[in-house]
């Protein structure tokens, strides 16, 4: 406040001017208005084309004098890198000392004696407005800042500034769920949180969701689905990868922690789970896909009636399968350590066709 003082105070007969620059945007920022409003209200004000860019999202604010979107593209100079045109005059946009985007006026004359402090004011206004919202409310989100937030080698002050970059509160809690969907992750994201803040993106040949809620009641049938426990990202992402592993079509959706020590197959190298008999028995089996089916319903109910309910057939059919698989197997699928074995060894299976 001292140095915008001083400044005032060097403008003589304009300072009367300069302050009503400052207060025009304090009573905005007083109204909570959203970055499209600030755009168009300072294009009035300048009486010129403003522009506003989040370098985050690649999303591009024009307005002009009207307070319609501005016709035609930006100015030359704007780069698919994430630049902003040059125009008649430009202030980067900084939280946190980082620069997260920028504002500019399009003037085509000269620049106006307060055009300075417009984009000055401007600046800390969009400043705010990210701070306090977030850039966007769309569901897909920048990769580059999701994986920013969910990777164990980022410092926490990066991570809570990606977040707060993706629409997430500061101390809002986040779940990480790792999705393989034919549907669009967007709508998987909108449908397991609706109304609360949630944000997706693909990586590699994995659907990452940000979201503060999860309900995956309202999951799609044909989509799998990891959901991690830790309130970190970073480990949360983590637990969600593993998860992922373990869904079935039989059981599409899997809580790491409902996992308990099952966890600890993923951890097992896959050149030791190879070596084991079970496992080399297992991927015999895997030959047959009507076996697999059936012990896979075995091994989910632990009864040979249950399985035949879920697998819609007769339960002397499927305990003559039983008896083919178990000599196959050379397990003793009736005592329950051999249940056991049998469970152990098709889910290590599993794990290593991941």
């Amino acid at each position: 406040m001292e140095a915008l003082a001083e400044r005032l105070s060097h403008l003589g007969h304009h300072a009367e001017g300069a302050i009503r620059v400052v207060m025009f945007y304090d009573t905005l920022m007083r109204r909570r208005v959203d970055l499209p409003a600030l755009a168009r209200a300072s294009a009035g004000l300048a009486e010129c084309v403003t522009g506003i860019r989040l370098h985050g999202t690649g999303r591009t604010i024009r307005m002009s004098p009207a307070g319609t979107p501005a016709s035609g593209t930006a100015p030359p100079g704007t780069q698919a890198s994430g630049s902003v045109p040059p125009a008649s005059g430009r202030v980067a946009v900084t939280l946190d000392d980082e620069e997260i985007g920028a504002v500019w006026l399009e003037r085509a004359g000269p620049p106006g004696p307060f055009d300075e402090l417009v984009l000055e004011r401007l600046a800390l206004a969009v400043a705010a407005v990210v701070e306090r919202y977030g850039p966007a409310h769309t569901t897909m989100a920048d990769p580059a800042l999701v994986e920013l937030v969910i990777s164990a080698d980022a410092d926490e002050a990066a991570r809570a500034r990606a977040l707060r970059l993706l629409g997430f509160a500061a101390g809002l809690p986040v779940r990480v769920v790792a999705v393989r969907t034919p549907v669009p992750l967007d709508r998987v994201g909108a449908l397991v949180c609706p109304n609360r803040p949630v944000k997706a993106a693909s990586l590699a040949d994995v659907g990452v969701l940000l979201a503060t809620t999860v309900d995956t009641a309202r999951l799609p049938g044909d989509v799998r689905a990891g959901i991690g426990a830790a309130d970190g990202p970073d480990t949360s992402w983590r637990q969600a990868r593993a998860a992922l592993r373990f869904t079935t079509a039989r059981r599409p959706v899997v809580h790491h922690d409902e996992l308990g020590a099952l966890a600890l197959l993923a951890q097992i190298s896959p050149d030791a789970a190879r070596g084991n008999p079970d496992v080399t028995a297992m991927a015999r089996l895997a030959g047959n896909p009507d076996d697999l089916d059936t012990l896979d319903a075995y091994c989910a109910t632990g009864s040979v009636r249950r399985a035949a309910e879920s697998l819609h057939l007769h339960h002397s059919s499927v305990a003559r399968r039983l008896e083919q698989i178990a000599r196959t197997l050379d397990i003793e699928l009736t005592h329950p350590t051999g249940l056991t074995r049998a469970t152990l060894a098709l889910t290590t299976w599993r794990l290593l066709s991941e």
